[in-house]
């Protein structure tokens, strides 16, 4: 019974450690943050990404029909960045300056930890935020299609267990960073949370209030696994090219680049 106890208490620091480093949901739960914890936390990246859609379908909900679609997406994006806290976003501007400024590798990787912006993050942070505001503005409304909104946040994390365990860690052997605290996941840990990303999936579409139209929604939760399987893969294969491996800033450049193909992949779905 203790064993279980332990079990239990151990897999809640794991879930509550995940909210706390993904999310801004107040988890207010002191944790000692080691490797084990870091590594175990992965399991419950697609819960966290089920929480963000939540709010952000919630919100989209009722804000359609107050505003026009153009500022309630505004204030939609806004709140799926505050619920992060900006986390991917600044992965992905510190990955566009890196990799774009087209210097050797370990320069690039140099360029990835200074926490000055450069012209290339502030052009791929505008025009991602840009597109998922235009992809919000034509899905917000297409009511009940809209309800699979939060599948998007749950597979793009569901990616980021997945890079972190298939593609190697850029900046082996170096002091800092924090993505060198996941070197220990592996591919069962990607399999455990790819299990819990299609039961939460498989929970939306149940809950859609058009039951009809179910059957076609969980062909659409296929289609988004393939395609973030797909896309993600090839991201990381470019990354790895060009630093030799993966690091923290990449995985959250490619959460909010496969956030944004979701979008799209759901809005012409819709249509």
């Amino acid at each position: 019974m203790r064993a279980v106890v332990d079990a239990l208490k151990g897999w809640f620091a794991a879930v509550a450690a995940a909210f706390q480093f993904l999310s801004r949901f107040p988890v207010p739960v002191r944790l000692n943050y080691t490797e084990e914890l870091f590594r175990r936390s992965t399991v419950g990246y697609p819960l966290v990404g089920l929480a963000i859609g939540l709010a952000v379908l919630g919100a989209a909900w009722l804000l359609d029909g107050i505003l026009p679609a153009g500022p309630a997406a505004a204030l939609v994006l806004a709140i799926w960045v505050a619920l992060t806290g900006g986390l991917h976003l600044d992965g992905l501007m510190d990955t566009a300056d890196g990799i774009l400024s087209h210097r050797p590798r370990e320069k690039m990787l140099e360029i990835m930890k200074d926490s000055r912006v450069g012209a290339m993050g502030v052009l791929a942070c505008a025009l991602v935020l840009l597109l998922k505001w235009s992809l919000l503005t034509e899905l917000i409304g297409r009511w009940p299609s809209a309800w699979l909104l939060p599948l998007v946040p749950v597979w793009s994390r569901w990616y980021m267990v997945a890079a972190i365990a298939s593609w190697p860690y850029a900046r082996q052997g170096q002091e800092g960073g924090m993505g060198g605290m996941f070197r220990s996941v592996r591919l069962r840990h990607t399999a455990a949370a790819g299990i819990l990303a299609v039961l939460l999936s498989a929970a939306v579409v149940a809950t859609m209030p058009a039951a009809e139209g179910r059957l076609a929604a969980a062909l659409t939760g296929f289609l988004l696994l393939l395609t973030c399987a797909v896309a993600g893969n090839r991201m990381s294969a470019y990354i790895h090219r060009k630093l030799g491996g993966l690091t923290g800033d990449t995985y959250g450049a490619m959460n909010e680049l496969l956030e944004t193909l979701l979008l799209l992949v759901l809005l012409l779905v819709m249509r």
